[in-house]
Protein backbone atom coordinates (compact mmCIF):
# COMPACT_ATOMS: atom_id res chain seq x y z
CA UNK A 1 0.00 0.00 0.00
CA UNK A 2 1.37 3.31 -1.03
CA UNK A 3 0.24 6.86 1.21
CA UNK A 4 -0.73 9.58 -1.15
CA UNK A 5 -2.26 13.22 0.07
CA UNK A 6 -4.45 14.86 -2.60
CA UNK A 7 -6.09 18.07 -1.70
CA UNK A 8 -8.15 17.49 0.44
CA UNK A 9 -7.96 13.72 1.07
CA UNK A 10 -5.36 11.77 2.71
CA UNK A 11 -5.53 8.07 1.40
CA UNK A 12 -4.06 4.68 0.69
CA UNK A 13 -3.65 3.23 -2.89
CA UNK A 14 -3.33 -0.24 -3.03
CA UNK A 15 -2.03 -1.88 -6.38
CA UNK A 16 -1.79 -5.59 -7.09
CA UNK A 17 1.14 -6.91 -7.20
CA UNK A 18 2.39 -10.71 -8.68
CA UNK A 19 5.81 -12.62 -9.73
CA UNK A 20 8.13 -11.36 -12.35
CA UNK A 21 7.03 -12.47 -15.61
CA UNK A 22 3.30 -12.99 -14.67
CA UNK A 23 1.44 -10.32 -15.27
CA UNK A 24 -2.17 -10.24 -15.67
CA UNK A 25 -4.00 -8.29 -18.59
CA UNK A 26 -6.05 -4.96 -17.12
CA UNK A 27 -9.16 -6.89 -17.30
CA UNK A 28 -7.51 -9.48 -14.71
CA UNK A 29 -6.75 -7.01 -12.74
CA UNK A 30 -9.68 -5.12 -12.81
CA UNK A 31 -11.98 -8.45 -11.64
CA UNK A 32 -9.44 -9.16 -9.25
CA UNK A 33 -9.60 -5.80 -7.52
CA UNK A 34 -13.48 -5.85 -8.03
CA UNK A 35 -13.61 -9.08 -5.80
CA UNK A 36 -11.53 -7.88 -3.01
CA UNK A 37 -13.68 -4.86 -2.97
CA UNK A 38 -17.27 -6.89 -3.13
CA UNK A 39 -15.81 -9.03 -0.86
CA UNK A 40 -15.73 -6.34 2.39
CA UNK A 41 -18.50 -4.91 0.97
CA UNK A 42 -21.05 -7.82 0.63
CA UNK A 43 -19.60 -10.37 3.27
CA UNK A 44 -17.29 -8.91 5.82
CA UNK A 45 -19.25 -6.14 6.32
CA UNK A 46 -21.84 -8.11 6.72
CA UNK A 47 -19.79 -10.10 9.62
CA UNK A 48 -17.66 -7.43 11.13
CA UNK A 49 -20.26 -4.11 11.39
CA UNK A 50 -20.49 -1.15 9.05
CA UNK A 51 -18.61 0.84 11.09
CA UNK A 52 -15.35 -1.42 11.17
CA UNK A 53 -14.56 -2.41 7.76
CA UNK A 54 -13.53 0.24 4.95
CA UNK A 55 -13.68 -1.94 1.94
CA UNK A 56 -12.58 0.96 -0.27
CA UNK A 57 -13.27 1.74 -4.57
CA UNK A 58 -11.41 1.21 -7.60
CA UNK A 59 -10.02 3.71 -9.41
CA UNK A 60 -7.88 4.43 -12.85
CA UNK A 61 -4.54 6.06 -12.68
CA UNK A 62 -2.66 7.99 -15.67
CA UNK A 63 -0.02 4.91 -16.43
CA UNK A 64 2.82 7.41 -15.94
CA UNK A 65 1.68 8.92 -12.55
CA UNK A 66 2.06 4.53 -11.39
CA UNK A 67 5.18 4.21 -13.23
CA UNK A 68 6.85 7.61 -11.05
CA UNK A 69 5.35 6.24 -8.32
CA UNK A 70 6.45 2.82 -8.63
CA UNK A 71 10.22 4.28 -8.99
CA UNK A 72 9.83 6.09 -5.55
CA UNK A 73 8.88 3.40 -3.43
CA UNK A 74 10.88 0.72 -4.81
CA UNK A 75 13.61 1.38 -2.79
CA UNK A 76 11.56 1.76 0.50
CA UNK A 77 9.94 -1.73 0.08
CA UNK A 78 11.15 -4.54 2.64
CA UNK A 79 13.61 -7.05 0.83
CA UNK A 80 11.20 -9.56 1.57
CA UNK A 81 8.00 -8.23 -0.15
CA UNK A 82 10.22 -7.46 -3.55
CA UNK A 83 9.99 -11.03 -5.12
CA UNK A 84 6.72 -9.48 -6.50
CA UNK A 85 5.91 -6.50 -8.92
CA UNK A 86 3.72 -4.07 -8.59
CA UNK A 87 1.26 -3.52 -11.51
CA UNK A 88 1.68 -0.63 -13.66
CA UNK A 89 0.24 -1.78 -16.73
CA UNK A 90 -3.03 -1.66 -16.17
CA UNK A 91 -3.35 1.70 -14.17
CA UNK A 92 -6.32 0.15 -11.53
CA UNK A 93 -5.70 0.53 -7.87
CA UNK A 94 -8.00 0.33 -5.22
CA UNK A 95 -8.66 4.17 -2.94
CA UNK A 96 -8.85 3.63 0.84
CA UNK A 97 -8.97 5.61 4.05
CA UNK A 98 -5.79 6.02 5.85
CA UNK A 99 -6.95 4.14 9.17
CA UNK A 100 -3.58 5.28 11.11
CA UNK A 101 -6.33 8.47 11.00
CA UNK A 102 -9.57 9.06 13.25
CA UNK A 103 -12.31 7.21 10.50
CA UNK A 104 -14.18 8.98 9.56
CA UNK A 105 -10.76 11.36 8.89
CA UNK A 106 -11.98 15.06 8.45
CA UNK A 107 -8.88 17.20 6.84
CA UNK A 108 -9.17 19.86 8.89
CA UNK A 109 -7.65 17.87 12.16
CA UNK A 110 -4.81 18.56 12.94
CA UNK A 111 -4.30 17.11 16.28
CA UNK A 112 -1.62 14.63 16.68
CA UNK A 113 -2.38 10.97 16.20
CA UNK A 114 -1.52 7.85 17.59
CA UNK A 115 -2.68 4.72 15.95
CA UNK A 116 -2.13 1.31 17.37
CA UNK A 117 -2.02 -1.74 14.91
CA UNK A 118 -2.89 -5.48 15.97
CA UNK A 119 -2.72 -8.58 14.70
CA UNK A 120 -4.91 -10.81 17.63
CA UNK A 121 -4.67 -14.20 15.63
CA UNK A 122 -6.92 -17.25 16.56
CA UNK A 123 -8.57 -16.15 19.42
CA UNK A 124 -10.34 -19.76 20.76
CA UNK A 125 -8.88 -23.72 20.72
CA UNK A 126 -10.54 -25.95 18.25
CA UNK A 127 -13.74 -27.86 19.60
CA UNK A 128 -13.86 -30.26 16.81
CA UNK A 129 -14.41 -33.86 17.44
CA UNK A 130 -12.06 -34.37 14.69
CA UNK A 131 -9.04 -33.33 15.82
CA UNK A 132 -6.59 -36.36 16.50
CA UNK A 133 -3.98 -34.93 18.94
CA UNK A 134 -5.34 -34.23 22.25
CA UNK A 135 -2.56 -31.08 22.40
CA UNK A 136 -4.88 -29.27 20.18
CA UNK A 137 -7.49 -29.08 22.56
CA UNK A 138 -5.30 -28.10 25.20
CA UNK A 139 -2.43 -25.55 23.36
CA UNK A 140 -3.25 -22.50 20.88
CA UNK A 141 -2.63 -22.74 17.27
CA UNK A 142 -0.31 -19.80 18.13
CA UNK A 143 1.40 -20.76 21.27
CA UNK A 144 2.26 -23.85 19.29
CA UNK A 145 3.28 -22.22 16.43
CA UNK A 146 5.80 -19.83 18.20
CA UNK A 147 8.37 -22.74 18.51
CA UNK A 148 8.38 -23.96 15.26
CA UNK A 149 9.02 -20.63 13.83
CA UNK A 150 11.73 -19.95 16.31
CA UNK A 151 13.48 -23.30 15.17
CA UNK A 152 12.93 -22.44 11.98
CA UNK A 153 15.00 -19.17 11.89
CA UNK A 154 12.08 -16.67 11.25
CA UNK A 155 11.89 -15.11 14.96
CA UNK A 156 14.73 -15.05 17.87
CA UNK A 157 13.02 -16.14 21.09
CA UNK A 158 8.87 -16.88 20.97
CA UNK A 159 6.58 -14.47 22.15
CA UNK A 160 4.49 -14.62 25.61
CA UNK A 161 1.36 -13.58 24.01
CA UNK A 162 -1.64 -16.26 24.07
CA UNK A 163 -4.20 -14.58 21.96
CA UNK A 164 -7.02 -16.36 24.05
CA UNK A 165 -5.62 -14.02 27.07
CA UNK A 166 -6.27 -11.36 24.59
CA UNK A 167 -9.70 -12.34 24.19
CA UNK A 168 -10.87 -13.59 27.14
CA UNK A 169 -12.39 -10.21 28.09
CA UNK A 170 -10.96 -10.00 31.78
CA UNK A 171 -8.85 -7.38 32.32
CA UNK A 172 -5.91 -8.29 34.06
CA UNK A 173 -5.82 -11.36 30.97
CA UNK A 174 -6.45 -8.29 28.29
CA UNK A 175 -3.35 -6.47 30.25
CA UNK A 176 -0.98 -9.20 30.46
CA UNK A 177 -1.44 -10.06 26.27
CA UNK A 178 -0.92 -6.72 25.36
CA UNK A 179 2.55 -6.17 27.83
CA UNK A 180 3.74 -9.39 26.12
CA UNK A 181 3.01 -8.27 22.70
CA UNK A 182 5.05 -5.12 23.17
CA UNK A 183 7.90 -6.95 24.65
CA UNK A 184 8.12 -9.45 21.80
CA UNK A 185 5.91 -7.15 19.09
CA UNK A 186 7.24 -9.65 16.02
CA UNK A 187 4.72 -9.13 12.84
CA UNK A 188 1.68 -8.52 15.73
CA UNK A 189 2.29 -4.73 16.94
CA UNK A 190 2.86 -1.64 15.42
CA UNK A 191 2.69 1.78 16.31
CA UNK A 192 2.52 4.48 14.17
CA UNK A 193 2.73 8.65 15.59
CA UNK A 194 1.13 10.53 12.73
CA UNK A 195 1.65 7.95 10.10
CA UNK A 196 4.96 7.16 11.01
CA UNK A 197 6.52 3.88 12.23
CA UNK A 198 7.77 4.36 15.65
CA UNK A 199 7.28 0.68 17.38
CA UNK A 200 7.24 -2.83 15.24
CA UNK A 201 8.92 -4.59 12.93
CA UNK A 202 8.94 -3.32 9.12
CA UNK A 203 9.99 -6.53 8.09
CA UNK A 204 10.89 -9.95 9.84
CA UNK A 205 14.74 -8.32 10.24
CA UNK A 206 13.96 -4.65 10.67
CA UNK A 207 12.61 -3.68 14.13
CA UNK A 208 12.39 -0.90 16.13
CA UNK A 209 11.31 -1.86 19.73
CA UNK A 210 12.92 0.53 22.45
CA UNK A 211 10.91 1.07 25.12
CA UNK A 212 12.25 3.74 26.68
CA UNK A 213 12.22 5.83 23.25
CA UNK A 214 8.53 4.75 22.99
CA UNK A 215 7.95 6.11 26.00
CA UNK A 216 9.32 9.22 24.85
CA UNK A 217 7.25 9.77 21.61
CA UNK A 218 4.12 8.85 23.61
CA UNK A 219 4.72 10.99 26.79
CA UNK A 220 3.47 14.07 24.98
CA UNK A 221 0.27 11.77 25.11
CA UNK A 222 -0.39 10.65 27.86
CA UNK A 223 1.11 13.30 30.31
CA UNK A 224 0.87 16.57 28.50
CA UNK A 225 1.69 18.83 31.44
CA UNK A 226 4.95 16.89 31.64
CA UNK A 227 5.33 16.59 36.01
CA UNK A 228 6.39 12.77 34.72
CA UNK A 229 10.28 12.95 35.21
CA UNK A 230 12.15 10.38 32.51
CA UNK A 231 13.71 6.93 33.35
CA UNK A 232 12.22 3.54 34.21
CA UNK A 233 9.42 4.78 36.15
CA UNK A 234 8.21 6.88 33.10
CA UNK A 235 8.66 4.53 30.81
CA UNK A 236 6.61 2.13 33.04
CA UNK A 237 4.17 4.71 33.86
CA UNK A 238 3.70 5.52 29.85
CA UNK A 239 3.53 1.34 28.96
CA UNK A 240 0.86 1.35 31.63
CA UNK A 241 -1.47 4.08 30.40
CA UNK A 242 -1.02 2.87 26.85
CA UNK A 243 -2.14 -1.14 27.60
CA UNK A 244 -5.28 0.37 29.46
CA UNK A 245 -6.31 2.72 26.54
CA UNK A 246 -6.23 -0.44 23.96
CA UNK A 247 -7.80 -2.24 26.44
CA UNK A 248 -10.65 -0.02 26.75
CA UNK A 249 -10.68 0.54 23.18
CA UNK A 250 -10.95 -2.99 21.98
CA UNK A 251 -14.10 -3.24 24.54
CA UNK A 252 -15.66 -0.53 23.60
CA UNK A 253 -18.73 -1.13 20.35
CA UNK A 254 -18.35 1.70 18.41
CA UNK A 255 -20.75 0.33 15.62
CA UNK A 256 -23.97 1.25 16.41
CA UNK A 257 -25.76 -1.11 14.40
CA UNK A 258 -25.75 -5.10 14.34
CA UNK A 259 -23.59 -7.12 12.22
CA UNK A 260 -25.68 -8.39 9.53
CA UNK A 261 -27.93 -11.45 10.31
CA UNK A 262 -25.04 -13.74 11.51
CA UNK A 263 -25.87 -16.70 13.97
CA UNK A 264 -23.41 -16.78 16.57
CA UNK A 265 -21.31 -19.96 16.76
CA UNK A 266 -21.34 -20.33 20.82
CA UNK A 267 -18.71 -18.78 22.53
CA UNK A 268 -18.43 -21.24 24.98
CA UNK A 269 -17.41 -24.36 22.80
CA UNK A 270 -14.05 -25.12 23.79
CA UNK A 271 -11.68 -24.57 26.60
CA UNK A 272 -11.43 -20.48 27.39
CA UNK A 273 -7.64 -20.79 28.25
CA UNK A 274 -4.48 -22.25 26.80
CA UNK A 275 -2.01 -24.68 28.56
CA UNK A 276 1.16 -22.52 27.58
CA UNK A 277 0.00 -19.50 28.05
CA UNK A 278 2.90 -17.79 30.04
CA UNK A 279 0.31 -16.23 32.43
CA UNK A 280 -1.79 -19.64 32.96
CA UNK A 281 1.63 -20.94 34.10
CA UNK A 282 2.08 -18.18 36.35
CA UNK A 283 -0.84 -18.73 38.08
CA UNK A 284 -0.33 -22.80 38.36
CA UNK A 285 3.07 -21.98 39.49
CA UNK A 286 1.11 -19.71 42.47
CA UNK A 287 -1.10 -22.01 43.11
CA UNK A 288 -4.14 -21.24 41.17
CA UNK A 289 -5.52 -23.47 39.08
CA UNK A 290 -8.49 -21.18 36.99
CA UNK A 291 -8.29 -18.74 34.76
CA UNK A 292 -10.95 -15.85 34.99
CA UNK A 293 -12.62 -15.53 31.73
CA UNK A 294 -15.29 -12.26 31.74
CA UNK A 295 -16.48 -12.59 27.93
CA UNK A 296 -16.09 -10.14 25.72
CA UNK A 297 -19.07 -7.50 25.44
CA UNK A 298 -21.36 -8.86 22.17
CA UNK A 299 -20.81 -5.33 20.30
CA UNK A 300 -16.91 -5.16 20.18
CA UNK A 301 -14.46 -5.32 17.47
CA UNK A 302 -12.63 -8.91 19.64
CA UNK A 303 -16.25 -10.30 19.96
CA UNK A 304 -17.18 -9.89 16.42
CA UNK A 305 -13.83 -11.13 14.99
CA UNK A 306 -14.24 -14.67 16.98
CA UNK A 307 -17.83 -15.19 15.90
CA UNK A 308 -16.15 -14.77 12.47
CA UNK A 309 -13.05 -16.98 13.47
CA UNK A 310 -14.88 -19.74 15.08
CA UNK A 311 -16.77 -20.44 11.51
CA UNK A 312 -13.95 -23.15 11.35
CA UNK A 313 -16.06 -25.25 13.41
CA UNK A 314 -14.53 -28.52 11.77
CA UNK A 315 -10.68 -27.52 12.90
CA UNK A 316 -8.31 -28.17 9.53
CA UNK A 317 -8.43 -32.07 10.06
CA UNK A 318 -12.10 -32.39 9.63
CA UNK A 319 -12.02 -29.54 6.97
CA UNK A 320 -9.80 -31.43 4.73
CA UNK A 321 -11.61 -34.10 3.70
CA UNK A 322 -14.43 -31.78 2.36
CA UNK A 323 -11.73 -29.84 0.12
CA UNK A 324 -11.05 -33.60 -1.37
CA UNK A 325 -14.61 -33.72 -2.23
CA UNK A 326 -14.99 -30.55 -3.72
CA UNK A 327 -11.82 -30.96 -5.10
CA UNK A 328 -12.66 -34.75 -6.84
CA UNK A 329 -16.12 -32.91 -8.31
CA UNK A 330 -14.33 -30.48 -9.91
CA UNK A 331 -11.66 -32.89 -11.68
CA UNK A 332 -14.93 -34.32 -13.00
CA UNK A 333 -16.87 -31.11 -13.66
CA UNK A 334 -14.24 -27.76 -14.20
CA UNK A 335 -16.89 -25.87 -15.68
CA UNK A 336 -18.73 -26.04 -12.01
CA UNK A 337 -16.14 -24.02 -10.78
CA UNK A 338 -17.89 -20.41 -11.58
CA UNK A 339 -21.39 -21.93 -10.63
CA UNK A 340 -19.19 -23.33 -7.07
CA UNK A 341 -18.26 -19.26 -6.80
CA UNK A 342 -15.09 -20.23 -5.45
CA UNK A 343 -13.12 -17.43 -7.36
CA UNK A 344 -16.61 -15.09 -6.96
CA UNK A 345 -18.53 -13.26 -7.19
CA UNK A 346 -18.77 -12.87 -3.73
CA UNK A 347 -22.00 -11.06 -3.31
CA UNK A 348 -25.44 -11.36 -1.00
CA UNK A 349 -25.81 -14.66 -2.73
CA UNK A 350 -22.84 -15.79 -1.50
CA UNK A 351 -22.60 -14.28 2.06
CA UNK A 352 -26.17 -16.11 2.30
CA UNK A 353 -24.70 -19.73 1.91
CA UNK A 354 -22.28 -18.56 5.27
CA UNK A 355 -24.72 -18.84 7.09
CA UNK A 356 -25.84 -22.38 7.22
CA UNK A 357 -23.89 -23.40 10.45
CA UNK A 358 -25.25 -27.50 10.68
CA UNK A 359 -22.02 -30.20 10.91
CA UNK A 360 -25.06 -33.00 9.54
CA UNK A 361 -23.34 -34.02 6.56
CA UNK A 362 -25.30 -35.26 4.45
CA UNK A 363 -22.26 -36.38 2.08
CA UNK A 364 -23.09 -33.31 -1.03
CA UNK A 365 -20.72 -31.32 -2.36
CA UNK A 366 -22.95 -28.60 -1.42
CA UNK A 367 -22.24 -29.04 2.44
CA UNK A 368 -18.76 -29.55 1.53
CA UNK A 369 -18.28 -26.25 -0.83
CA UNK A 370 -20.24 -24.59 2.51
CA UNK A 371 -17.70 -25.94 5.21
CA UNK A 372 -14.74 -25.08 2.49
CA UNK A 373 -16.11 -21.39 2.46
CA UNK A 374 -16.82 -20.86 6.21
CA UNK A 375 -13.13 -22.14 6.68
CA UNK A 376 -11.48 -19.31 4.08
CA UNK A 377 -13.93 -16.77 5.96
CA UNK A 378 -12.30 -18.12 9.63
CA UNK A 379 -9.03 -17.82 8.32
CA UNK A 380 -9.06 -14.58 7.05
CA UNK A 381 -10.31 -13.45 10.37
CA UNK A 382 -7.47 -14.92 12.16
CA UNK A 383 -5.34 -13.07 10.26
CA UNK A 384 -6.94 -9.72 10.14
CA UNK A 385 -5.23 -6.62 11.73
CA UNK A 386 -6.89 -4.61 14.13
CA UNK A 387 -6.26 -0.53 13.81
CA UNK A 388 -7.15 1.25 16.76
CA UNK A 389 -6.50 5.72 15.90
CA UNK A 390 -6.20 8.10 19.35
CA UNK A 391 -6.29 11.56 19.14
CA UNK A 392 -5.75 14.14 22.84
CA UNK A 393 -9.09 16.14 23.24
CA UNK A 394 -9.80 18.58 26.10
CA UNK A 395 -13.09 17.99 27.79
CA UNK A 396 -15.10 20.77 25.72
CA UNK A 397 -13.78 19.70 22.64
CA UNK A 398 -14.71 15.87 22.61
CA UNK A 399 -17.47 15.41 20.00
CA UNK A 400 -20.37 13.19 20.85
CA UNK A 401 -20.38 11.69 17.77
CA UNK A 402 -16.83 10.19 18.39
CA UNK A 403 -16.21 7.69 21.30
CA UNK A 404 -13.72 8.93 24.04
CA UNK A 405 -11.74 6.80 26.34
CA UNK A 406 -9.83 8.25 30.05
CA UNK A 407 -6.76 8.44 30.90
CA UNK A 408 -5.12 9.06 34.73
CA UNK A 409 -3.77 12.83 33.01
CA UNK A 410 -5.68 12.78 29.35
CA UNK A 411 -8.48 11.72 27.29
CA UNK A 412 -8.76 10.84 23.64
CA UNK A 413 -11.32 10.57 21.15
CA UNK A 414 -10.89 7.03 19.22
CA UNK A 415 -11.62 4.78 16.19
CA UNK A 416 -11.33 1.60 15.59
CA UNK A 417 -11.08 -0.44 12.22
CA UNK A 418 -10.31 -3.79 10.90
CA UNK A 419 -7.95 -4.68 7.69
CA UNK A 420 -6.46 -7.31 5.68
CA UNK A 421 -9.57 -8.91 5.41
CA UNK A 422 -8.63 -10.23 1.50
CA UNK A 423 -10.38 -14.03 1.35
CA UNK A 424 -7.57 -16.78 1.92
CA UNK A 425 -7.43 -18.83 -1.08
CA UNK A 426 -9.19 -21.94 -2.07
CA UNK A 427 -6.00 -22.72 -2.79
CA UNK A 428 -3.93 -22.58 0.38
CA UNK A 429 -6.08 -25.24 1.99
CA UNK A 430 -3.41 -28.21 1.36
CA UNK A 431 -0.76 -26.11 2.86
CA UNK A 432 -2.68 -25.23 5.70
CA UNK A 433 -3.08 -28.61 6.59
CA UNK A 434 0.53 -29.61 6.12
CA UNK A 435 1.36 -26.83 8.11
CA UNK A 436 -0.82 -28.09 11.08
CA UNK A 437 0.72 -31.35 11.20
CA UNK A 438 4.41 -29.48 11.20
CA UNK A 439 3.36 -27.50 13.93
CA UNK A 440 1.81 -29.74 16.27
CA UNK A 441 4.67 -32.77 15.74
CA UNK A 442 6.90 -30.07 15.98
CA UNK A 443 5.85 -29.41 19.24
CA UNK A 444 5.32 -32.64 20.63
CA UNK A 445 8.42 -33.30 19.94
CA UNK A 446 10.55 -30.66 21.20
CA UNK A 447 8.43 -28.56 23.67
CA UNK A 448 5.84 -30.65 25.08
CA UNK A 449 8.37 -33.62 26.10
CA UNK A 450 10.27 -31.35 28.00
CA UNK A 451 7.56 -29.49 29.49
CA UNK A 452 5.06 -32.20 31.21
CA UNK A 453 7.31 -33.84 33.84
CA UNK A 454 7.57 -29.88 35.22
CA UNK A 455 4.26 -29.31 34.80
CA UNK A 456 3.56 -31.96 36.44
CA UNK A 457 5.60 -31.38 39.53
CA UNK A 458 4.00 -27.93 39.53
CA UNK A 459 0.63 -29.53 40.00
CA UNK A 460 1.23 -31.85 42.64
CA UNK A 461 3.19 -29.23 44.29
CA UNK A 462 0.11 -27.19 44.69
CA UNK A 463 -2.20 -29.62 45.41
CA UNK A 464 -4.72 -28.94 48.33
CA UNK A 465 -3.48 -30.91 51.57
CA UNK A 466 -5.03 -31.50 55.51
CA UNK A 467 -3.23 -31.41 58.41
CA UNK A 468 -4.41 -32.83 61.08
CA UNK A 469 -3.74 -31.84 65.45
CA UNK A 470 -3.62 -34.43 67.96
CA UNK A 471 -4.07 -33.61 71.59
CA UNK A 472 -0.53 -34.69 73.41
Amino acid sequence: PVLCCFPQRCVVLRFLKSPPNQNKTPEEILHHLQNIVDFGKHVMKQFFGENYVHHGEIIQLPLDFVRQLCLKIQPERPECRCDKDMDTLSGYAMCLPNLTRLQPFRFAEHRPILCIEIKPKCGFIPFSSHVSQEIKHKVCRYCMHQHLKVANGKWKRPSKYCPLDLFSGNKQRMHFALKSLLQEAQNNLKIFKNGELIYGCKDDQDCVCDWNELARHLKPFFFPCNGLASGPQCTRSVVKELIHVITMALLSSTDSCRAGHVKTVPISQGRSYCEASAFNKELVRNGKHKLESSGLPRGCLLYKTLQAQMLDMLDIEGLYPLYSRVEQYLEEFPEERSTLQIDGPYNEAFYEKLLDLSLEDDGTVAFALTKVQQYRIAMTAKDCSIMIALSPCLQDECSEQRPVVLTSKSRFTFSVSVLDLDLKPYESIPHQYKLDGEIVNYYLKNVQAKEDPVMSNLFKENEDCTLVLHKV
